[in-house]
């Protein structure tokens, strides 16, 4: 095999962008095998933007996933069916890369998982957020011991401002039954996913206060404050919404040898001269510190978001390099959506992690049982896609 036959399956926003990245030879050693949706007019859409006459169009992704077509599926659905479908591909040990989120709850996603388990097809996630410099290094110093035991975890991440028009845009948008969630599935997947990866550690419990519909008429959280509490005793905080602007995305994370704070795409570095557990024991004065050196931390500039996740997975089918994502670490960001989302329904208990999936896959289908999709035109492709230079911002096409 020298090139990978790509086969999309749902080309709304994103999987547009895809097939736009691909066909521009933005991911070398990867070409268009095959194009699926549902619905036909975004099919007719996307071959406004690039030429379908020689690519086989479909309706049906079972007939897709075919090795005579494709190498590898990428996998831009509704959320709930993103393991659905997965899992067909694992039958047919077919590669795949699924958009974020992995599921909509635990429950499928440890299914998905499984499955991947027991098929020889490689499995990704698009986690691009992961490929940006500034996370990586985060993580890169807490692995190594730089800022000693863990204390605190903040992100405050309230950027997400969106309008009703927003909302009204697609009937899926912002319901328990067509999206499963709000700010937390659709907005935040990869802060939540991040959380985890760059602190190397997943929380242990969580208390959450969720606000559903407090900005928007929507019926889903809008709104959410998270407090997270670690093994050791450390504790953190997780702050977002779409209804504040100007808002902020400011992560940071203390520890007994310092801090690392992220804000405006540069990152910081407080590193103490001693060890603060022990220098509080052993200090002279009531008021005296460790000496601190700040420093901006350099790193090597590179962030290749969505592109990175591409060519990666491409060249790890050709086995020119390592996967970077597996996809089976989806599975650690729904936990805790799932947590969060479980205490806000009980009004800040506790939620243990890993989350009791059975109570939560109840209470979500009380949910869904009572959700109503929303009038909209799901014809709308957004016409606001950079194509030209396949960059663009995540935002603007969810």
């Amino acid at each position: 095999m020298n090139k990978v036959r790509y086969g999309i399956i749902g080309v709304g926003n994103q999987g547009s962008y895809y097939a736009s990245l691909i066909n521009e030879g933005k991911i070398p050693n990867a070409i268009i095998g095959g194009i699926c949706d549902i619905n036909p007019k975004k099919i007719k859409a996307l071959g406004e933007r690039i030429n379908l006459k020689k690519i086989p169009v479909f309706e049906d992704y079972h007939k897709m996933i075919d090795k005579k077509y494709v190498d590898a599926i990428i996998i831009t659905t509704p959320h709930y069916i993103h393991p659905v479908i997965a899992q067909e591909c694992f039958k047919a040990n077919m590669n795949v890369v699924t958009d974020k989120p992995a599921g909509v709850y635990t429950k499928q996603v440890r299914q998905m998982n499984e499955a991947s388990k027991h098929s020889k097809a490689l499995f990704g996630m698009m986690f691009n957020q992961r490929t940006n410099c500034v996370y990586r290094k985060m993580k890169e110093i807490i692995a190594s011991g730089g800022i000693g035991k863990l204390q605190r975890v903040t992100w405050i991440i309230t950027d997400w401002f969106r309008t009703q028009m927003y909302y009204d845009s697609g009937s899926w948008r912002a319901t328990w039954k067509g999206e499963g969630g709000g700010v937390l599935i659709n907005q935040c997947p990869h802060q939540i996913d991040l959380v985890s990866w760059v602190v190397g550690e997943m929380p242990k419990s969580v208390n959450a206060y969720c606000k559903y519909g407090h900005w928007h008429n929507i019926e889903v959280e809008d709104e959410v404050t998270a407090y997270l509490t670690y093994k050791n005793g450390a504790t953190g905080v997780f702050i977002t919404t779409t209804g504040e602007t100007p808002g902020t995305n400011r992560f940071e994370v203390s520890g007994t040898l310092g801090k690392l704070i992220c804000e405006n795409n540069k990152l910081y570095y407080y590193k103490n001269k001693k060890d603060s557990t022990d220098f509080l024991l052993h200090a002279k004065t009531s008021f005296d510190k460790p000496e601190v050196k700040i420093t901006e931390v350099k790193t090597d500039g590179k962030n290749l978001q969505h592109v990175g996740i591409l060519r990666n997975f491409t060249n790890a089918i050709l086995k020119k390099e390592k996967l970077f994502v597996k996809g089976t670490d989806g599975i650690n960001g729904v936990e805790l959506m799932n947590a969060i989302e479980l205490s806000g329904w009980k009004n800040g208990e506790t939620v243990k992690i890993p989350v009791d999936e059975n109570l939560y896959y109840k209470e979500l289908m009380k949910r869904v049982k009572t959700s109503k999709l929303r009038s909209a035109d799901d014809n709308m492709v957004e016409k606001a896609l950079n194509f030209g230079t396949g960059q663009g911002n995540i935002k603007n096409r969810k």
